[in-house]
């Protein structure tokens, strides 16, 4: 029996082999992990469709493959035939060897490194690409000192080799679809201040009976809303047909920021969702994007995406859409700043930066303006958004 590889991902039309879990000879059972296949948006492992004997593996670690190819063969086994649990065990050793991420392994696995001997800094004891690069250069032998003499004449020092990291992978595949992006929209960016002092002060009151809330949550929420009054950034071009299709549900997109590179979760529904949802499927989502465990429904369907770049300590960006919505809000570093208040007195407020990025073709700059003072007028009376429970 052939095993191709099939669509995992929503659009997904090619995968790159990572590892391979069996060998030539191998008995396997069903749904017993064959290999893992890393596309743009996802890192999974692909099971056996029936129990067998492994024949033939027509892949290695780094093969970039496309969908329906075929990957390995099993010759299937008798119904009288069970596999050995020798055979099954060592397979999933193989695959539950030491803490790294796919790339991570890539890179030690395309430099020569075995990564078994590399010491992990990460959480668990988890192998990281600084340590596996660290490795690279603490492992490099050192010649002998020579000792100097004044007759001899010292010549320039040569010129250390560079590290390379390979770009392929979910590296290439992020690329080229930013890459497209940027080709296909005409990109428009502005920047506004938003006074968060009064959601800050709802977080804390919160806290004190017992809810812990993200203040996102808020601003999430707040974008929901405003998508529903301004539906024509919750929408997708049609240029063939002639036509903008504005969506009946808001699905919203989570830029993270993980090991392998971005991804963007997704809250489907957000509009149906309470501030008090919304933080808990966030939370839930980043965590498995950081675990690598994301479901690909879990990250495609999006219909407007948030970039939470914060707590990182951005004053300012332009994202690349991600096509082929129409725009993306990014919350910048939140500042305590003096400002003027009430009777022109002077008063210390909490000062977030945002930046709203859309499609020129799709809207104007007024319109986009318009949505960002209505997103802003959210933030700033977070008890507007009492009204907006589900």
């Amino acid at each position: 029996m052939e095993v191709k590889l099939h669509d995992i991902g929503e659009g997904m039309s090619e995968g790159e082999v990572v590892q391979l879990l069996v060998n030539p000879g191998d008995v396997v059972t069903v749904d017993q992990p064959l290999l893992e296949v890393q596309t743009d948006k996802v890192t999974a492992e692909l099971p056996a469709p029936i129990a067998g004997k492994i024949e033939n593996i027509l892949v290695s670690p780094g093969d970039v493959i496309e969908v329906g190819n075929v990957m390995l063969t099993i010759n299937p086994a008798q119904e009288s035939e069970r596999p050995p649990a020798e055979s099954t065990e060592r397979g999933w050793r193989n695959h539950n060897r030491i803490l790294a991420a796919p790339f991570t392994r890539k890179i030690a696995r395309e430099n020569g490194v075995d990564i078994e001997k590399v010491v992990g800094t990460g959480p668990a004891g988890r192998v990281m690409d600084e340590d596996v690069i660290n490795h690279m250069k603490t492992s490099v032998k050192k010649p002998a000192p020579i000792k100097e003499k004044k007759e001899v004449r010292k010549e320039a020092p040569h010129e250390s080799s560079t590290t390379t990291i390979p770009f392929k992978g979910r590296r290439k595949q992020i690329a080229a679809k930013m890459s497209h992006s940027r080709l296909a929209i005409p990109h428009v960016s502005h920047f506004d201040e938003v006074d968060v002092s009064n959601v800050l002060e709802m977080k804390a009151q919160l806290e004190q009976r017992g809810e812990a809330i993200s203040v996102a949550a808020f601003y999430i929420k707040a974008v929901c809303t405003a998508l529903r009054d301004f539906p024509i950034f919750n929408a997708v071009l049609d240029e063939d047909e002639g036509v903008i299709h504005l969506k009946p549900s808001i699905h919203i997109g989570l830029a993270a920021d993980t090991e392998d590179g971005l991804i963007v979760p997704v809250i489907h529904d957000c509009d149906k969702l309470s501030v008090k949802e919304i933080h808990k499927e966030m939370k839930r989502l980043y965590e498995a994007a950081s675990t690598n465990t994301l479901l690909p429904k879990e990250m495609s369907g999006s219909t407007f995406t948030i970039s939470n770049a914060g707590p990182l300590g951005s004053t300012g960006a332009t994202p690349i859409i991600n096509y082929p919505e129409v725009a993306l809000m990014a919350f910048h570093k939140t500042k305590r700043m003096p400002v003027v208040g009430k009777n022109d007195e002077i008063v210390i407020r909490s000062i977030m930066n945002l930046s709203m990025t859309f499609d020129h073709r799709i809207a104007d700059g007024a319109h986009s303006m318009r949505f960002t003072n209505r997103v802003m007028e959210l933030i700033e009376q977070p008890a507007l958004l009492l009204t907006e429970l589900k």
